[in-house]
């Protein structure tokens, strides 16, 4: 929209450099071109303002397949005006000389226009395709009709209206028909996860198996290990009590031949204490025999006397000493 300012009667326009404005003044052009700004007289300008910069048009219609199946198409138009003057003389393009708006819709116009062109070429093309088909190259196959069809359409030319790009964003069919659709694609990959599964399942098993396997050589392997840990220990009991009875035996080798040696040292020693009692008995029976009787009655005297107890006094009657000293008498005389 241009910007107009008054100022003491006159309006002062100052337009945009994507804006084309035009002004008429009593049936003359007197100023034509993008970003203009000038001074006129409200009275008597015909002013218009044409937009030349690119414009994006949105645009969602149905159209229906050769097998009745309805579609919804979405795309999108780039177009703008190449030629501002032929837009300006075809649509309403003028401008309220107080507040700049336009007085009429030209853009709706020419929506419109773009619009129901478009629309026809894409049934045309969709009306003798499938929907499946559709679905598939539909897209491509619509844009490029719709982008033919406009440049082709001899009243967007002479309108002024230049198509610089056209783009088919979605075609789609109707909720319950694309759910149909999705059924067989959605059963085929829930196909695929349960075989998938089912793999998974099966590897699973199959590991499990190979763990089972694995334990059970395992166990197996241990028990031939521990069977012959036991063979090894009655191995080395066996060793062990024969290295025992071995040296038991040798032990009592040894002892008896010690009590042996011992016994025979024992006789040895008695043999010759009793060979020495026996010579110092006889020499002591010698002595005793070639010794007189008063001697051996001195000592034997002698010996009484030490293993008597101990007498305090001694009471000698008449008799016993008279007895005594005529013994002692007769043993003098038999001496000499």
């Amino acid at each position: 929209m241009a910007d107009i300012t008054r100022r003491f009667g006159w309006r002062h326009l100052r337009s945009t450099p994507t804006a084309h404005v035009r002004h008429h003044s009593r049936g003359r052009l007197l100023h034509d071109g993008p970003g203009l700004s000038f001074w006129f007289r409200a009275l008597t300008a015909a002013l218009s303002e044409v937009p030349v910069d690119d414009r994006e048009l949105a645009m969602t219609f149905h159209a229906r397949t050769s097998d009745f199946q309805d579609v919804s198409v979405q795309s999108t138009v780039t177009y703008r005006i190449g030629d501002p003057g032929i837009a300006a003389e075809r649509l309403d393009f003028s401008v309220d000389p107080d507040t700049g708006a336009w007085r009429g819709a030209p853009l709706e116009q020419i929506s419109t226009l773009l619009t129901e062109t478009a629309q026809q070429h894409a049934l045309d093309v969709l009306a003798r395709t499938p929907l499946a088909a559709a679905l598939v190259d539909g897209v491509a196959a619509a844009r490029e009709r719709i982008s033919e069809g406009l440049r082709a359409e001899p009243r967007l030319a002479a309108t002024g209206i230049e198509v610089v790009a056209v783009r088919v964003i979605a075609l789609r069919p109707e909720p319950e028909v694309e759910r149909a659709l999705r059924t067989p694609a959605r059963e085929q990959i829930q196909q695929e996860a349960d075989r998938a599964t089912y793999e998974r399942r099966a590897v699973a098993v199959e590991r499990e198996r190979a763990i089972a396997e694995n334990e059970l050589a395992s166990k197996i392997e241990l028990a031939r290990r521990e069977e012959q840990l036991v063979d090894q220990r009655g191995t080395n009991a066996r060793r062990e009590a024969e290295e025992d009875a071995t040296a038991d035996a040798v032990r009592a080798e040894a002892e008896a031949a010690r009590a042996v040696r011992l016994a025979q040292a024992e006789a040895t020693a008695a043999r010759a204490v009793g060979e020495a009692r026996a010579a110092a008995q006889s020499a002591w029976l010698r002595v005793h025999s070639e010794t007189s009787p008063a001697t051996l009655h001195a000592l034997a005297a002698t010996r009484l006397a030490e293993n008597l107890p101990r007498v305090d006094s001694i009471t000698l009657s008449p008799d016993v000493l008279t007895g005594l000293l005529s013994r002692l008498g007769d043993s003098g005389t038999q001496g000499r």
